[in-house]
């Protein structure tokens, strides 16, 4: 299906439809595209009953154009794509978003959180290297600063897929990535973002962020400095050991493996849903 941007921009989309009225919209990762979500879009049908809707956000998955040379999109045209899931979802019942990293972010960037009842996100953090354990700091450093701008130049894109990374992004969007992880307080220290970082002080959906103690790019520590600017917040730190699981990174919570994690998920979607 396809859903349109703020801008115009058309987006793939899947609805997963499901018996109640509720709607869940699954907010991406960075890089990440919308059919990783399937299981989870398909466990939160079968076991709480709402809908679910996905998205690849514009230049990503089966959003992406012909060539990603010279496609222009950011960080914040994927805020916007994000915010229209929202709002579809919104348009046709009670929501409650799910997400993945990037969208703890976008969830505060623009006022689609004011049409929802809450977000639960696993692996969302502040992407500096310096929360990272030191050796990954170091390898995300150098990527960063010696591996990753040569490559951009040379392509006019973010070659990822090359690399073992995901999915290739927009320059625009590697760009915002790059300067955001800079700071220790991701785009809350960047000056030219203070036309969005305001919001997050607006939201009163509840916020629930979900972070493994073997997760090396969005440790719990990394969790706290982003999640600290959501109003009502809670932080839940996991450890895959004593969830039966070998390993969950920075990927495997979105994973079938990793379903005894779900359950929490499910109920906070029922609680927020108001559904038994």
């Amino acid at each position: 299906m396809h859903l349109e941007s703020e801008d115009g921009t058309q987006l793939e989309a899947t609805h997963y439809p499901g018996p109640q009225a509720g709607w869940v919209f699954i907010g991406s990762a960075t890089g990440v595209p919308q059919r990783f979500y399937a299981p989870m879009a398909r466990w939160l049908v079968e076991n709480v009953g709402v809908n679910v809707l996905t998205l690849d956000y514009r230049g990503v998955g089966a959003s992406r154009p012909e060539t990603l040379r010279g496609y222009p999109a950011t960080k914040r045209d994927w805020a916007r794509d994000f915010a229209a899931g929202v709002a579809y979802a919104a348009e046709r019942g009670p929501t409650v978003v799910v997400g993945h990293s990037f969208c703890g972010h976008a969830f505060g960037m623009t006022t689609a959180h004011r049409k929802t009842r809450g977000c639960y996100v696993f692996a969302g953090g502040a992407g500096w290297h310096g929360w990272m354990p030191r050796g990954e700091g170091l390898r995300v450093w150098a990527a960063w600063n010696v591996l990753l701008p040569p490559l951009v130049s040379l392509y006019g894109y973010l070659p990822a897929r090359r690399l073992g990374m995901g999915e290739d992004l927009p320059r625009g969007v590697y760009k915002d990535w790059r300067r955001w992880c800079s700071y220790p307080n991701y785009f809350f220290d960047d000056p030219s973002a203070a036309d969005f970082t305001g919001e997050f002080e607006q939201v009163e959906a509840p916020v629930v962020a979900v972070n493994s103690v073997d997760d090396r790019w969005a440790p719990p520590r990394s969790a706290q400095a982003l999640f600290a600017h959501y109003p009502n917040h809670r932080l839940v730190t996991v450890d895959p050991s004593a969830l039966g699981v070998k390993g969950i990174g920075h990927l495997n919570y979105v994973r079938p493996k990793c379903k005894a994690l779900w359950s929490d998920m499910g109920n906070f979607v029922r609680e927020r849903m108001e559904l038994k």
